[in-house]
């Protein structure tokens, strides 16, 4: 192969890799595979991105890396023909409010700008387009003021802007312009030029003409000519003391109102010109919400008041309840629904008609609006804010209904649609839109390069399946499957070539129905001229690469080694892959031979669910079995689980919220009594956590040693027994264990803290031993060699054993968790919440927790799940891994489609009745991996 066609790596160390010498091909989808541990991400992110990333920053000048950071050079002995790199990174999902859909695919940057060149205003009362007007409209305006008062032409060339502004005046006074306005006062350029404050506002209008109106419309029409040259859109008039304002666009006279000018700031929900000020921008605001303070089929007695009934020694502090109601004749034994609407009002809106000396007297004030009064009080009485809070919910803003804008952004129009109007259309209807748009010559000369900039995006979003999102959809909405897709997308979008991208995962939350969508993706990219350097563990991706690169055999230590190279046919046919095998069908993960009943009586019942683009759905979860809800991305899953079952489980467990909301909950016979929810964010990276640390393992580990006698004799605590603390650890190196050169223009460089030789603790903390070994010999052992070691703790032994069954046997207990792969850390999260002893009436929340997991961990993940529901617990998750989905008691698919087009559920069973399900496309994969017709 010629050289200019490989991307040549000798002698790659970095981690666990041992010297690798490999060559990859450019231009290709190349997956690379392997357990959990093996060296993938050493590979691919450690070794080859980071080369690629600092390289780029090398080329820059000094100055320009101060401000980006020194990259350290990966431990490589050589690396050729390397590409320009680029990381589209996993599943980091952006939780700023104002980041949305149209902002991360930069469709909504292109819709400002063809707003700001050809949409229309539009009448805010008629709702009519607002015509331009011309020169001898805006004449005939002034033509109306007093005839025979003197008037200033005035050509506004500043406004409310900081600076000096020195050269304008000096090109003002060259053009013969000498007289001038500068804020309201009248300024003569022909001697010394003003001098004004930099960091204060300023208006700036030059003076063009001074004339008497008297119908002298030559001298009017070629100075408002000449105001209009110098400042294109307005001409202000000064008359009597009084500023007349004139647009030469848009301008209608009722009430001042003025059309402001186009221009993009107008259209950005991140700007002050466009915002909408009641929520800022954001479209939402905190507010109490009645649903969370009433419930209609109770009595105040048996808790319809929700605050009162729950809080009564706090709320009893801002309103005597009993009192108000003896007084407006309320019976509190009567169901709120039952009550006279006219009582009912009076209870919860009655407001105080005349306020003496400002005094708030709530017993003549109802339930809401004494909260609502107390919510918006500066002063915390009480904590009294902290409790209303409970009764606060997110809900659309009043002002703009969720828009962002303000008024007069939403005055433009495209074909009778404002810019958000756009937005909340889905991907599917705003292509058909734009393709359907009919516009003049003049409007195409201006759009025609900024329609196809948002045509081709949104063909691209349409292509892998996300047709039916909205611009307008928050970030922290989306599933990681979608965010991975849009950057995707973008990546098509800029049809760059001669690129190295790295993907971690890019199957991670898809079913395989959007899998297949997105590898056509990532052979797009490839088709572009582009390297594609793909980890992934999907068997379908795999399939679709043009070659694998395995790493193994094994984790950690004893992984990082190339175990198989080639096409997938080659590797199918290669006995020491361990994919290879799985891919053949020579090792396969089972059916369990009798799958767990289900007790009619042991159920999670949830009612009339419509939060999101569920539809009002009614579902009966299982207790004491493993349920799997799946479905394609965008129909519902995530909202289902997490929005749904989750917090309104939590709910009614501590009774601080009411029942009475779009959706209802029955837990029979009480048998949930502890929730555990695993979701797939990552475990922090801190400098010092590592595997006991996250366990809490340490703290047990620590008081063993502070209890031996010569630690007592010393008079040394737990505390001394820590790397956090100076009593007990190496303070050269903080308990870092190693150091940190600056090399200021070149990246930093760490070396072992030449102290305590990379133990973190001080000599006389290492002399303090249990069972013959040092608190650093301990944090040196494997897992294997302390589940031997402390066989006689059950707690730490508990811990270890599930750590060695989930296949992590070969992590060293203070092996930082920088060096860990995110599969590593995903199956230490999942451990570290199985090992609990009594799991009897758990309920266990999954989210994908296949994320990062080979087949062989995906083998010994389910062969835990199996244990703990025979101990009587319920695992409820979220999954696309069809190895998972086969394993399941009870399948939950959601469907058909995404967006407005899911939301229903299109079968529900084990997986034998899923798979006779013709609309379910689960069912539909389900019979090919079990060789069903």
């Amino acid at each position: 192969m010629n050289n200019n066609q490989i991307i040549k790596i000798r002698g790659a160390k970095v981690n666990n890799l041992k010297n690798i010498n490999l060559d990859i091909p450019k231009f290709k989808f190349i997956v690379v595979t392997g357990i959990s541990g093996s060296g993938k991400s050493s590979l691919v992110f450690d070794t080859l991105y980071q080369e690629g990333k600092r390289k780029y920053i090398e080329s820059l000048n000094s100055y320009s890396r101060q401000f980006l950071g020194n990259f350290e050079k990966p431990d490589v002995d050589q690396i050729e023909g390397l590409c320009p790199a680029i990381n589209i990174k996993k599943r980091i999902i952006s939780y700023n409010p104002r980041s949305t859909v149209g902002t991360m695919t930069e469709i909504y940057d292109y819709l400002r700008l063809l707003y700001t060149n050809i949409s229309v205003p539009h009448h805010p009362k008629t709702k009519q387009p607002i015509k331009n007007q011309n020169l001898e409209e805006i004449m005939e305006q002034i033509l109306k003021l007093n005839l025979n008062s003197k008037i200033f032409i005035l050509a506004p060339i500043v406004e409310k802007e900081k600076g000096t502004h020195q050269k304008l005046f000096k090109q003002f006074l060259k053009k013969g312009f000498d007289r001038c306005i500068i804020d309201q006062k009248k300024i003569s350029l022909e001697n010394d030029l003003p001098s004004l404050e930099k960091d204060q506002y300023h208006d700036i209008y030059i003076v063009i003409d001074r004339m008497e109106i008297n119908n002298n419309k030559e001298r009017l029409y070629d100075s408002l000519n000449l105001a209009f040259s110098l400042v294109p859109d307005k001409v202000f008039i000064l008359q009597d003391g009084k500023i007349h304002k004139f647009y030469h666009n848009y301008y209608f006279s009722e009430k001042e109102f003025v059309i402001p000018k186009r221009e993009m700031r107008l259209f950005s929900f991140n700007n002050t010109h466009g915002i909408c000020t009641n929520c800022q921008g954001l479209g939402v605001k905190n507010k109490l919400d009645p649903n969370l303070i009433i419930c209609l089929d109770k009595s105040i007695n048996e808790g319809g008041i929700v605050p009162y009934f729950y809080y009564q020694n706090v709320y009893s502090q801002i309103h005597d309840l009993k009192t108000f109601c003896q007084h407006n004749n309320i019976d509190m034994n009567t169901p709120l629904k039952k009550l006279n609407p006219k009582l009912l009002n009076i209870l919860l809106y009655r407001k105080q008609e005349n306020l003496k000396n400002n005094n708030f007297d709530s017993l003549n004030t109802g339930v809401i609006n004494v909260l609502e009064h107390f919510y918006h009080q500066k002063n915390d009485l009480n904590n009294i804010n902290w409790f209303i809070n409970f009764f606060v919910s997110e809900q659309k803003c009043d002002s703009c209904l969720g828009a962002r804008l303000n008024e007069k952004a939403l005055l433009f129009k495209i074909q009778n649609h404002n810019i958000y109007e756009l937005s909340k259309l889905s991907i599917k209807e705003l292509l058909d839109f734009f393709l359907n748009l009919k516009l003049t010559d003049e409007e195409k000369q201006k759009s025609d390069l900024i329609l196809q900039g948002i045509i081709d995006r949104l063909n691209f979003l349409k292509d892998i399946g996300l047709n039916y999102l909205t611009l307008e959809r928050c970030s922290a909405t989306l599933s990681g499957g979608e965010i991975q897709r849009i950057r995707l997308a973008n990546q098509i979008g800029a049809k760059l070539s001669g690129i190295l991208y790295t993907l971690d995962e890019p199957s991670i939350g898809l079913h395989p129905k959007d899998n297949e969508k997105l590898i056509k993706a990532l052979k797009t990219i490839r088709n572009l001229g582009n390297t594609l350097l793909v980890i992934e563990n999907d068997p379908n991706t795999i399939l679709s690469a043009d070659y694998l690169i395995e790493l193994g055999p094994q984790a950690g230590e004893q992984g990082g080694q190339i175990i198989a190279y080639g096409t997938p046919e080659e590797i199918i046919k290669n006995k020491k892959s361990l994919t290879g095998q799985y891919l053949s069908g020579k090792k396969i993960i089972n059916v369990p031979e009798k799958r767990n009943p289900i007790n009619p009586q042991k159920i999670i019942q949830i009612r009339n669910v419509s939060e999101n683009n569920l539809k009002n759905i009614d579902i009966d979860f299982p207790l004491e079995i493993l349920t799997v809800i799946t479905g394609v991305s965008g129909s519902g899953k995530s909202t289902l689980l997490n929005q749904i079952l989750k917090s309104n489980t939590l709910e009614k467990i501590s009774y601080h919220k009411n029942e009475n909301i779009s959706n209802t909950f029955l837990n029979k016979h009480n048998s949930i009594k502890k929730i555990i929810k695993i979701i797939p964010s990552p475990i922090g990276k801190k400098t010092k956590s590592n595997l006991i640390t996250y366990t809490k393992i340490f703290d047990y580990i620590r008081n063993l040693f502070a209890s031996t006698k010569e630690a007592k004799l010393k008079g040394y605590t737990k505390s001394h027994f820590s790397f956090n603390n100076k009593k007990g650890r190496c303070e050269h190196c903080s308990g870092e264990g190693i150091t940190k050169i600056t090399m200021h223009f070149l990246p930093d460089v760490s070396i072992k803290c030449v102290k305590c030789k990379g133990q973190k603790f001080n000599k006389e903390i290492l002399k303090i031993k249990y069972k013959n070994k040092n608190i650093a010999e301990i944090l040196d052992m494997t897992v294997s060699e302390a589940l031997i070691f402390f066989n006689n703790f059950t707690f730490i032994k508990n811990h270890f054993q599930i750590l060695k069954e989930i296949g992590l046997d070969y992590i060293r207990l203070g092996q930082n968790f920088k060096t860990l792969s995110d599969g590593e850390l995903q199956k230490i999260k999942l451990a570290n919440e199985f090992v609990k002893t009594n799991v009897q009436n758990t309920l266990y929340i999954l989210d994908e927790p296949t994320i990062g997991l080979h087949s062989e961990d995906v083998q010994k993940l389910i062969k835990i799940i199996h244990h703990i529901i025979k101990q009587k617990a319920t695992v409820i998750m979220v999954e696309h891994n069809l190895d998972i989905i086969k394993n399941a008691d009870y399948i939950i698919d959601l469907g058909p489609e995404g967006g407005n087009n899911g939301g229903y559920i299109i079968a529900k069973g084990t997986p034998e009745e899923i798979m006779q399900k013709p609309k379910s496309y689960t069912g539909q994969y389900l019979k090919k991996i079990l060789n069903l017709k």
